[in-house]
């Protein structure tokens, strides 16, 4: 059972945490086992989307913070021109 573009598009309307918390959800589920073969493939495939989407949202954070970072460095170091280069 192939994932459709439209399962994919909802997983990425997905905040961090309700895709976090649905995957917790698929993996319990997964983990107990009694699903048959086709339920236990469409749970998998919902759980790699879902994990992707994990993953985008958490690149994305470290994203923002490396950028804040390397602002604050800039910062510290005086990246900013001093008041001899602006006279």
């Amino acid at each position: 059972m192939a994932t459709t573009t439209t399962d994919a598009d909802a997983a990425d309307a997905l905040g961090y945490e309700q895709a976090r918390d649905e995957l917790i959800d698929v993996v319990r589920r997964l983990e107990a086992g009694g699903t048959t073969l086709e339920e236990s493939l469409a749970l998998w495939e919902r759980g790699e989307e879902l994990a992707k989407v994990c993953r985008r949202w958490l690149d994305g954070a470290r994203a923002r913070l490396d950028a804040a970072l390397a602002e604050e460095e800039g910062d510290q170091r005086g990246d900013e021109p001093s008041e001899a280069a602006n006279r």
